[in-house]
């Protein structure tokens, strides 16, 4: 059998930048227009004025300062408040695809691996472009890579699935190399007119390359182990589909962007994520004091501070479990690969860390590495 490892990570961050001042300033100015618009219902009892967001309040819910995204103007335009991003004609890369191709290209780079050497490409993340033809493919063909490619979507659990996937294709011999590519435009689908999570978002690319140990590169991360988990929860949803068109209310309605029982997946999922990291370190007979760093998914600050102050079982240091939240704000499937490519140079041989996701599903993974000697 096999031994799949990690090669490479690739990451690609766009251009603009909105920080929660710019975002709060938008939001308001929605808020206002739409109180006025609605003055008579609203003096009436009728209905509920909107209130204003603030700097203090995102980051006391979030920790998030900032996110970057594939367009600025159009989210913090009041009269629009979502990111234009024109279509693109089928003979042209479609965006998503373009970004995912981008941090592949850094991926194979710092391998030192051609497109001509990848056998599969998977590309694993929460928003996809089409229902089909796959983005994976269209990835694939761009880079020039052969073998075959597919998309899966496990929300914000993607990358973890996406990276025991391409290890169990190592593994069995189906694949030598295989790209995963984590492309998420998540402005895409964020209500920006909600106040309780207009804030959560922001747009990324990633990319990780999983290989056969006797062709990795010499420095590369052995996979001590992997492990999936879902359980089915409304609390975090989006009912957005190709079945909408059907729909008497249309693609406008509020259900087919972001939807999330805040509270409820605090709740649920924090113990959740503890109790498997813990149980999946026993299985491979691993101990927390020899845990270097905790590369968590980036969806909430507090949320990483109790998980993973249930594993260490102690405040973690921000040296132990590092965030990009505050700067690229919720990237789903790319959070934690995010934290793993720009927090991990610092390891040295047999130094062992954790890639974990949880989000949407429920689902999570876990993904225990060590440096290679």
């Amino acid at each position: 059998m096999k031994t799949p490892v990690i090669s490479a990570t690739g990451l690609w961050t766009p251009p603009h930048s909105i920080s929660n001042a710019e975002l709060v300033e938008s939001y308001n100015q929605w808020a206002d227009n739409w109180n006025l618009e609605r003055e008579a219902d609203i003096a009436s009892g009728a209905i509920e004025p909107k209130t204003h967001s603030s700097v203090e309040f995102i980051e006391k819910a979030s920790g998030i300062k900032s996110r970057y995204v594939i367009n600025k103007s159009g989210v913090l335009d009041p009269d629009i408040m979502a990111p234009r991003i024109a279509e693109r004609p089928n003979d042209k890369i479609s965006v998503l695809a373009e970004i995912a191709v981008n941090a592949a290209r850094q991926a194979l780079d710092r391998a030192g691996r051609k497109p001509e050497d990848i056998d599969a490409v998977i590309c694993a993340a929460s928003n996809m472009q089409r229902a089909y033809p796959a983005m994976a493919i269209e990835v694939q063909e761009a880079l020039g890579c052969s073998g075959f490619a597919f998309d899966m979507n496990v929300a914000c659990s993607s990358a973890t699935f996406g990276i025991q996937t391409a290890a169990d294709f190592v593994r069995s011999g189906s694949a030598r190399s295989v790209l995963m590519v984590n492309p998420e435009i998540c402005s895409g689908h964020l209500n920006f007119t909600d106040r309780d999570s207009h804030f959560i978002f922001g747009d990324v690319a990633t990319a990780v390359l999983v290989e056969d140990k006797d062709f990795a590169p010499a420095e590369h991360w052995n996979i001590l182990g992997t492990k999936l988990k879902t359980s089915f929860s409304n609390n975090i949803r989006n009912n957005f589909g190709f079945l909408n068109r059907a729909a008497p209310e249309g693609i406008d309605a509020p259900d087919k962007l972001f939807k999330q029982e805040g509270r409820k997946v605090f709740k649920e999922v924090v113990p959740m994520v503890a109790e498997m990291i813990n149980t999946h370190m026993d299985e491979l007979g691993l101990d927390k004091d020899g845990l270097r760093r905790m590369w968590l998914h980036q969806a909430n600050a507090n949320m990483n501070r109790l998980i993973s102050s249930r594993v260490l079982g102690r405040e973690a240091s921000d040296d132990e479990s590092p965030t990009v939240l505050d700067t690229y704000a919720n990237t789903s499937s790319a959070g934690s690969i995010i934290a793993f490519h720009k927090h991990s140079d610092d390891f040295k041989a047999g130094d062992k860390g954790l890639i974990c996701s949880f989000g949407a599903g429920y689902s999570a993974g876990t993904v225990f590495v060590e440096k290679s000697a």
